[in-house]
């Protein structure tokens, strides 16, 4: 008995041990644990009261929740551009209009009315020499009368001479002052011929500013009248598009000293213009060869000649260049539709499908491919021919759409990333 008494006294005081012993471990255990708490949450950054209620998303779930109109998520075919050299055939429209080089002014030395006018319409056909209008002015009536008074009552020979020179200076002839001699009569009514053979145009409506002229003097025919200028003008300026319509000038109508009544366009010269797209207009240089035929015959013999002058026009707005082809009379006549085509050589360029492209008001934008998804980024575009469009900087290795107008949102506008 007493010795299995001491054995479970013995036995119970080392479970008591063992137990105050796993209690301190946990005790310690407990306290690290404590500590290494205490210490993570001391080495967090403190949050602010903004970043309360903020999801973070995933930068690869970023892309589907963009707006539509910043990307677009599609799988559209990508096409990359090519840098290369290019020859196009770019064919554009004209028309057979005058050659304003070389024209003819009709104007009024003298102030007086027209007692006469023979010409009816603008652009009515005159011949050299023809009647075009006749006009009373006191002035030459004094002058005729002054000239018979001296042939008559003198004979002083430089008065004579020095009242003829007066006619002239008005405008008169030397076949109407002789003729005057003769028949000692004063003739009312002057009449004014036409210069030279040619088209008239009514000078309120030839309204054509008159810079970079050049003129040159004409001879005296003798028929010319008094109120052919004594000059040419030669300009680079386009001639009007005037239908055929009825004179504003009026018999009864008084006229003043120096006013242009006509302008007489040569029938001889006429000039091919065509219309040329802004993009085009920088490659097109002066004595660039083309070809052309009349549209309406397009089996017609095909023209070959070379510019004459490329000169850029403003019109309602709209900004483009005219190319010029100087020719002769010829077969053609004014108002003509014409088809032209012109070879144009471009350097090497990035070209791209004009599919994968498309105008956003004054820009033009490609959907690039970037991380998965599709980004509208601006481009500098120039010519335009062949179905490829000329991109004027570098986007070696981009992968852009080649159906652009496809993932062009219908619904909103598309903001472009100037920094791509």
């Amino acid at each position: 008995m007493k010795r299995n008494c001491t054995g479970r006294i013995c036995c119970g005081s080392d479970v008591g041990g063992m137990l105050k012993a796993i209690d301190s471990v946990r005790q310690i255990i407990l306290l690290i644990s404590i500590a290494f708490l205490v210490a993570s949450c001391q080495n967090q950054p403190k949050k602010s009261h903004h970043d309360i209620g903020k999801i973070k998303v995933d930068d690869s779930l970023r892309a589907l929740i963009a707006p539509s109109n910043e990307q677009a998520m599609a799988k559209a075919q990508s096409v990359m551009a090519t840098y290369e050299s290019k020859i196009f055939s770019v064919e554009v429209p004209g028309i057979i209009n005058y050659d304003v080089r070389s024209k003819v002014g009709v104007a009024s030395r003298v102030s007086g009315r027209l007692e006469r006018l023979y010409v009816k319409y603008n652009y009515q056909p005159v011949k050299k020499g023809q009647l075009l209008f006749e006009i009373y002015a006191p002035d030459l009536a004094a002058a005729q009368q002054e000239l018979i008074y001296l042939s008559q009552s003198t004979a002083d020979e430089q008065l004579v001479d020095k009242a003829k020179q007066r006619l002239l200076l008005l405008g008169l002839t030397h076949q109407t002052i002789a003729q005057i001699i003769r028949s000692k009569k004063v003739n009312y009514r002057v009449p004014i011929y036409s210069p030279l053979d040619g088209y008239i145009l009514e000078q309120q409506l030839a309204a054509v500013p008159q810079s970079n002229e050049v003129q040159a003097s004409s001879n005296d025919s003798g028929m010319s009248g008094m109120g052919a200028s004594s000059t040419e003008t030669a300009t680079t300026d386009a001639v009007p598009q005037v239908q055929n319509m009825a004179l504003l000038l009026r018999e009864g109508q008084y006229v003043s000293t120096g006013q242009t009544m006509f302008t007489i366009y040569k029938a001889n010269q006429l000039v091919a213009e065509f219309t040329l797209k802004p993009d085009l207009s920088s490659e097109v240089k002066k004595g660039t060869k083309l070809t052309w035929h009349k549209t309406a015959q397009k089996d017609a013999s095909i023209q070959v000649a070379s510019i004459g002058l490329v000169a850029p026009v403003i019109k309602t707005g709209e900004n483009f260049a005219v190319a010029r082809v100087y020719i002769g009379k010829g077969n053609w006549r004014v108002g003509e539709i014409l088809t032209a085509k012109i070879p144009i050589l471009v350097p090497q360029s990035y070209w791209l499908p004009q599919s994968a492209v498309v105008g956003i008001g004054a820009q033009s934008v490609v959907f690039k491919k970037e991380n998965g998804v599709f980004v509208a980024v601006p481009v500098s575009t120039g010519i335009k021919a062949g179905g490829l469009v000329q991109i004027q900087q570098n986007i070696k290795g981009w992968k852009v759409a080649k159906e652009a107008a496809y993932l062009v949102d219908s619904e909103s506008f598309i903001p472009t990333n100037d920094k791509r």
